[in-house]
């Protein structure tokens, strides 16, 4: 089975999002399909319809972050202060682009790549983490693409609870 690694923190935020949908999202759900309901036919009825879709939804959510939580691996994010861990937020030098460019580096279900999270399991996150300011480190995407990234800097960032937590 897929173990999801997740911090500590991680596994707090997806509870809370559990009981804010077991709370107040599944009761609002409830009344809207009593309320689409009392309309009357509900062969002809879109507003059931989408009512019973959207607490569906709602509950396939539930599960799927209870699901998570109870399959996680529990990783710590604490890391050495010379050393790129989760997290930091790293400067890195693309030599394929002469550009030097800002991440930081965070647990998969945080992955943002256009806001600049990159998650420890993609090919550029797995090859950064545990190496230091001055590093050439090759990131191969596949069997036949490989680039490489120098560190430039690794600052050590306090998880704020401001990333997103991928959702649907």
């Amino acid at each position: 089975m897929y173990h999801e690694k997740l911090t500590q923190k991680d596994v707090e935020r997806l509870q809370e999002e559990i009981d804010h949908r077991k709370l107040v999202v599944r009761k609002e759900a409830i009344e809207a399909v009593k309320e689409a309901r009392a309309q009357g036919d509900l062969s002809e009825n879109f507003e059931y319809y989408a009512a019973k879709r959207d607490k569906n939804k709602n509950e396939s959510r539930i599960r799927y972050l209870e699901r998570m939580i109870k399959n996680a691996e529990i990783i710590t994010d604490n890391s050495r202060d010379d050393e790129v861990g989760l997290n930091n937020t790293v400067q890195l030098y693309m030599e394929e682009d002469d550009e030097t460019e800002t991440y930081k580096l965070v647990t998969s279900i945080r992955g943002n790549s256009l806001s600049g999270r990159i998650s420890t399991e993609s090919p550029l996150g797995k090859a950064i983490l545990g190496h230091k300011v001055g590093d050439r480190v090759a990131v191969k995407v596949s069997d036949d693409y490989t680039y490489y990234v120098v560190i430039r800097s690794i600052e050590n960032t306090e998880d704020d609870g401001s990333d997103a937590i991928r959702g649907f």
